[in-house]
């Protein structure tokens, strides 16, 4: 026990707690550390692990370096400073100046080729390699995917590169040992070990979160470098810590290796990665929704939407439908679809098992290539808005209704082709559920339990159908002005 610790307990107490530390040292102090394979796996791989340094020329405001009030006699004084003894000012207000960055990667190939995280090397105008012997190296971007946070160097060496290979990440299990080397605040290789703390993480990074959860330490630094398992293989890519501090707490993420694979062998091919593309809109099968669709048990994702260029509509796949199965891989819930659709080639026909009506049906589809397309921005609403609509509101499930009309169309700004009945307003202290599925006015009902419905009337005729036959819960199509839908199951009791 360190002395400084016993400094600060009575004599008592601090005797105690060294008494209780003595009983209860392991036998074996090896075994507290780990699996000895440890150091056998670490001197075996430590030559294929890399620091990676980049720069970045970026445009200063010398006003953002020093608050002064306008006309400030200090202001000619900071200008002249950063114009002769840094370099950096030109007397306009601007300073040029260059900020490094370091982070980690492996080598996959002795011809060269690295791997790292897309957001070590991000913007990066130079980008630097450093051997474990100290070796420095000029790299090149070969291709990067911001999706994945994954990117693929190259570099020239006149003499043999350590390479690394990647394992099986499915076959990893909890509590399996795990090894992480990198490149931590800069200190160089650094060596770290723990176990798997979970799998299949989802961090709300991006749609493709898949991640392995460790308690190795991992920092910043270590980001881009591997995770190797005890036979030497790279079975995760460091990549993100949950810290208030800054520092490793026990809880780091890496990218799986069986996700990293393919995105790398098509960076390699192409400079860039070509994923498929289905052209849904899904949301997730919660339990009112699997209840009221007969999902039994509740799985899959729900089709909310289907986009008319997609591959999906020819395919015959309609809003409503809960994909299962796509191209042989069951869909356990709603993020497994995008991962694997992304995952399979472009051309590829596929089988997609989807339940409709309470029924399993198989359509057959071919996968299209997902481009990055920009999001339009939603139109303003109209501050000088139209009085009203004055036709009879009527109150269902906490919902005040109305036909759609000319005026309301220009107060909500929904667009011509959204059909159905629009909701004016949501009762917060009706017993509904209305306002907790985040239901509000401006939103467009399409179709109720798969039936279109135009009217209050129409909407309020296929309720009481539901509840004369039944049914607990009515799941509604719903629209928003711009014409983007999502199912929303809502209790008839």
């Amino acid at each position: 026990m360190p002395r400084h610790f016993l400094r600060w307990l009575p004599r008592a107490a601090a005797l105690a707690a060294l008494a209780a530390a003595v009983i209860t040292l392991p036998a074996s102090p090896a075994t507290a550390r780990g699996p000895e394979a440890i150091a056998d796996v670490a001197e075996q791989v430590i030559d294929s692990v890399v620091n990676i340094s980049t720069s970045q020329k970026v445009d200063l405001r010398l006003g953002d370096l020093h608050n002064l009030p306008p006309g400030s006699p200090m202001q000619q004084f900071f200008d002249e400073f950063f114009k002769h003894h840094s370099g950096m000012g030109d007397g306009s207000g601007h300073a040029a100046q260059r900020i490094n960055s370091l982070g980690s990667g492996f080598i996959i190939d002795s011809s060269g080729l690295i791997v790292t995280n897309n957001h070590v090397i991000a913007g990066a105008d130079e980008i630097g390699v450093i051997l474990n012997d100290g070796t420095r190296l000029k790299a090149r971007l070969v291709g990067k995917d911001s999706r994945s946070d994954l990117a693929l160097l190259r570099v020239h060496s006149d003499k043999p590169l350590k390479t690394a290979k990647f394992g099986d990440s499915n076959k990893l299990r909890l509590g399996e040992w795990v090894i992480a080397i990198g490149n931590p605040f800069s200190l160089g290789g650094t060596v770290t070990a723990g176990i798997v703390s979970a799998r299949n993480r989802n961090i709300e990074s991006g749609p493709y979160d898949d991640y392995i959860q460790t308690d190795a330490a991992i920092n910043r630094g270590n980001s881009g470098g591997p995770l190797f398992n005890l036979d030497g293989e790279v079975v995760g890519i460091n990549t993100a810590i949950i810290s208030p501090s800054g520092g490793s707490i026990g809880i780091g993420f890496a990218i799986r290796s069986n996700s990293a694979v393919p995105v790398i062998d098509q960076l390699r091919q192409y400079g860039e990665v070509r994923r498929g593309w289905l052209g849904v809109r899904i949301q997730r099968v919660a339990d009112d929704i699997a209840e009221s669709l007969n999902v039994k048990p509740p799985r899959g994702a729900l089709v909310a939407g289907v986009d008319d260029k997609g591959p999906a509509k020819p395919g015959g796949i309609e809003a409503g439908d809960v994909i299962v199965s796509f191209d042989g891989h069951p869909i356990k819930e709603m993020r497994d679809l995008p991962r694997i659709v992304a995952n399979t080639p472009v051309g590829k026909d596929v089988d997609v098992v989807v339940i409709r009506h309470g029924k399993e049906e198989t359509h057959r589809v071919k996968i299209g290539r997902l481009r990055d397309r920009d999001k339009l921005a939603s139109a303003e609403t109209e501050k000088n808005v139209a009085p009203e609509h004055k036709s009879v509101v009527q109150k269902t499930l906490g919902l005040a209704l109305s036909k759609l009309s000319d005026d309301l169309r220009k107060k909500f700004n929904i667009r011509d082709h959204v059909k159905g009945v629009v909701i004016t307003g949501v009762d917060a202290t009706a017993q509904s559920s209305a306002p907790d599925k985040h239901l509000a006015p401006g939103d467009v009902i399409v179709e109720v339990q798969y039936q279109a419905v135009t009217s209050p009337a129409d909407l309020r005729r296929r309720l009481d159908q539901l509840k004369a036959s039944g049914k607990k819960v009515a799941v509604l199509l719903v629209s928003n002005g711009a014409g983007d839908t999502r199912f929303v199951a809502l209790s008839l009791k």
